[in-house]
């Protein structure tokens, strides 16, 4: 037998980290020790970096359990590939929204209609369940929905057409269970969206104008159902009364749960990961995953309310939700009359509002920072919301701690809580310096996504009325909100176009280990968390307003789009699964070898 020489394994690694991963998967099927080779650590470590373009300084995702496995997690479990185009819609989609179990999702569009979709069908394909129209509600579209905690009621935001051709918000609850509308609560401005602090109560907004460019937001807690049987119930109360100084308002209201936060799903702090490895066993508590190799055979309202609308109602500075529209709708009206005004008209209000503010508003409570008290009952609760005190166009988030005697709408009575004088102070504020244009929570409540265009270094505004020229590029900012303080992982692939006067909200989304948001670009955006690194583009016909992971799969994502569609990504992993599960197999027949055996047992050969 003719001798053939091997090769070191030192030389064959030498070799295969001049290759391209595809190349050394390839390689890795020849022979037994170039398989071995092809599976070394420190090949794939290389191969991780140099592909993904990551700096070695960053740490491999705590609970990976490998190289080879973490480059194919990001290779191959990254919802990129599109699967089904839902065209349900007929017009411009702004909205969507998983259940928390992830079984079924809803949408929201200009075609004023919420609409149902189930994910659980057998065949993998998403089917559409109810649609509900609320013109008949007068509203000009729906532009927002949310879940509540145990899946059984929908909300629903969009705008209301008032009278005069203005526009104000309306949050209606649906039921599930049969479809039917529980409530309907007026919401102004309507980018207030609205949100759940619980199963059985939402969060709405109202607005009061007290000059030009100075304001009153009150923020409403609401019981989703109204069909009380005694006058004596309180249905709705009073959360919190904030002053809004330079036309600005309270936009985006959200609820962060801060129990959570001692069990995040994702530490950002390379550091604190290191430590959370050794102090708490990371890995005993985090199992690390497995993925699909594929080929390579591995597996690793009062009536102030009503007349205040009627009076005042066309004076409400609305972000402008989507890039047409309506032409009934009053938008930055108020605030581009008051453009009109003299500059020192202007600065002379704001001084008198902060004096006023001062006098008249409550002293802020506790540091955010400070632990909870023992035996005090759950742990703190964050209102989060997007406000600003230079100009109109929102540029900071503003926090306050609810407490737990404010979660229901027991309490003192609706007229005793409206003579209060004074306003509620801010318990935080976080400064984004730019229009902020998006906002989305982390599965665990930990960290605060912000999307934000900035506006020019050291830029100084003299004239509220005048922001400053904010950046075609979208900065995706991360905030912890333990240490109420900004990582500095800034995150940028994606852009938008419209002026500060016509910028519009664009919803994004977070996973366990990725974040999504759409883009002005026709395009959605997926990043990894961990290494702050973009991984995906998904292409779309026009501007992509939102996305949304499922909280069951992060494998699968949805984005929606001006251009009318619903598109749903899935990871390779995933369709190259579904694939062979579809592929039927072929049965195996034991006639013919049996034959084809006896008949050579009759010729003589065994």
């Amino acid at each position: 037998m003719e001798y053939v020489p091997v090769l070191p394994d030192s030389l064959v690694l030498e070799i295969f980290m001049l290759l391209p991963h595809d190349a050394v998967l390839r390689a890795g099927l020849t022979c037994r020790q170039w398989l071995a080779v092809s599976r070394d650590e420190f090949l794939w470590r290389e191969l991780f970096y140099t592909y993904y373009r990551i700096p070695r300084s960053v740490p491999r995702h705590p609970s990976s359990v490998s190289w080879h496995g973490e480059f194919r997690r990001l290779f191959d479990c990254i919802p990129c590939v599109e699967v089904q185009t839902l065209k349900e819609h007929c017009d411009q989609v702004l909205h969507l929204a998983f259940s928390h179990r992830g079984h079924r999702f809803s949408s929201c569009s200009k075609d004023c209609t919420v609409k149902l979709w189930d994910t659980e069908r057998a065949d993998g394909n998403i089917s559409l369940v109810h649609s509900s129209s609320m013109r008949q509600f007068n509203w000009g579209y729906t532009q927002f929905s949310q879940f509540n905690a145990d899946d059984t009621l929908l909300l629903v935001s969009g705008v209301y057409l008032g009278p005069h051709h203005s526009s104000s918000g309306e949050i209606a609850v649906i039921s599930l269970e049969n479809y039917t509308l529980l409530s309907r609560v007026r919401n102004k401005p309507y980018d207030v969206f609205g949100c759940w602090l619980n199963e059985t109560h939402l969060i709405s907004g109202n607005l009061h104008w007290i000059g030009n460019m100075t304001s009153c937001s009150v923020l409403w807690l609401n019981k989703a159902f109204q069909d009380v049987e005694s006058e004596n119930v309180n249905v709705v109360k009073r959360l919190f009364k904030i002053q809004n100084i330079n036309a600005s308002t309270i936009r985006t209201v959200m609820v962060a749960h801060c129990r959570r936060h001692d069990n995040p799903d994702l530490l950002l702090d390379y550091e604190a990961q290191s430590q959370a490895q050794k102090q708490k066993g990371w890995r005993q508590h985090h199992q690390p995953l497995l993925f699909d190799l594929g080929a390579s055979g591995s597996e690793d309202g009062d009536e102030d309310v009503e007349d205040e609308e009627q009076q005042k109602e066309a004076r409400c500075p609305g972000l402008p939700n989507g890039r047409h529209p309506q032409p009934t709708l009053s938008g930055l009206d108020h605030v581009l009359q008051s453009k009109n005004m003299g500059l020192r008209e202007l600065e002379i209000e704001t001084q008198v509002a902060q004096m006023l503010g001062k006098a008249h508003t409550k002293a802020p409570g506790s540091s955010l920072l400070e632990p909870s008290e023992p035996g005090n009952g759950e742990d703190k609760t964050y209102l989060l919301f997007t406000t600003g005190s230079l100009t109109y166009s929102p540029h900071q988030i503003g926090i306050k701690c609810i407490k737990p005697d404010q979660m229901t709408t027991s309490g003192p009575v609706l007229g005793e809580e409206r003579n209060s004088e004074f306003f509620d102070s801010l318990d935080h504020v976080i400064d984004i310096h730019g229009h902020i244009i998006g906002m989305g929570l982390s599965p665990d409540h930990r960290y605060l996504y912000v999307n934000s265009r900035a506006w020019p270094p050291g830029c100084k505004i003299s004239d509220p009325m005048c922001p400053p020229p904010i950046a075609q590029e979208i900065d995706l900012h991360v905030i912890d909100l333990k240490s109420l303080r900004e990582e500095r992982r800034i995150l940028r692939a994606h852009r938008a176009f419209t002026p500060n006067d016509e910028c519009f909200f664009i919803f994004l989304d977070v996973s366990r280990d990725f974040v999504a948001s759409g883009a002005e670009d026709k395009h959605g955006y997926i990043w990894d968390r961990h290494y702050n690194i973009c991984l995906a583009r998904l292409a779309h016909d026009d501007v992509v307003n939102s996305v949304a992971f499922s909280p069951a799969d992060q494998e699968l994502l949805l984005s929606a789009s001006d251009d009318s569609t619903i598109k749903v990504w899935r990871s390779p992993r995933m369709v190259r699964l579904s694939q062979a599960m579809a592929r039927p197999s072929r049965p195996r027949s034991l006639l013919p070898s049996w034959l084809s055996r006896n008949k050579n047992c009759v010729n003589g050969r065994p």
